[in-house]
């Protein structure tokens, strides 16, 4: 099986380290700090002019759960509808009912928009009650890609769990791991799960170039500071490239 890897970015900058490191795709959002948002339409436009591997945006509303109201849905549906338009490769989407299932019917309708692209079903997953099941329901709506820590916080706590949908995909559907996944967890992930396919921002943090800073007033998360930009490391995708291809 092919060994692939997909770089999360939310910039220009980044996306182009994940190119220059040799990613085989990108997964692109907005917000990576909060674990990722839609990405905007400009931002899409812009990597598409200056990087040539796919990109799939991750499409998800707002912070928190994945449970989506009627109207947060519709909003989903209208950007797969363009990004589709756009030309992306494929989308990273997940929708769950409040017991924790696959929201089949709003996964449907989603899949139905989809079209032709590629569709991840995104760590969604990883939130949901029964995997084997979820899986199962996966191959069943033409989901291509599953995106998962193994039901845990780190990839590496997940490896019983990542063998076994391994096993359970029956090559049906590509399993691709996340959650701290770098050069140095890849092989054991790769000799234990028998994982070939794997999701890395491969981040480092940037000092602003702000001189002037304003320490009494934060503008969003009180823990995270306006002046420290996150951005991906050609580096650590090419550490991580040359791991997985020697494996």
């Amino acid at each position: 099986m092919k060994k692939v890897l997909e770089c999360c970015v939310d910039s220009v900058e980044s996306a182009i380290a994940a190119k220059e490191g040799g990613a085989d795709r990108i997964e692109l959002c907005s917000g990576l700090v909060i674990g990722g948002l839609s990405p905007s339409i400009a931002l899409f436009k812009k990597i598409k002019e200056v990087v040539d591997i796919p990109i799939r945006p991750l499409l998800r509303t707002r912070f928190g759960d994945f449970c989506y109201t009627t109207y947060e849905h519709e909003i989903l549906k209208e950007e797969v509808k363009i990004f589709r338009q756009l030309g992306a490769e494929g989308i990273v989407i997940g929708s769950l009912t409040s017991e924790g299932r696959l929201d089949l019917q709003q996964m449907s309708e989603l899949m139905e928009e989809a079209g032709e692209m590629r569709v991840t079903l995104h760590r969604a997953f990883d939130m949901c009650k029964n995997p084997i099941e979820t899986l199962e329901q996966a191959k069943k709506l033409g989901i291509d890609t599953i995106l998962t820590s193994g039901q845990k916080n780190c990839a590496k706590e997940g490896v019983e769990l990542l063998k076994q949908l391994v096993e359970n995909s029956e090559n049906q559907i590509e399993i691709l791991v996340g959650g701290g996944v770098d050069a140095k967890t890849i092989p054991m992930l790769y000799e234990k799960a028998n994982t070939t396919s794997y999701h890395m921002s491969g981040k480092i943090s940037l000092e602003s170039q702000m001189k002037y800073r304003n320490a009494n007033v934060n503008m969003g998360v009180a823990s995270v500071s306006e002046y420290e930009i996150w951005r991906t490391s050609k580096e650590r995708i090419q550490e991580a490239r040359s791991t997985l291809d020697s494996l």
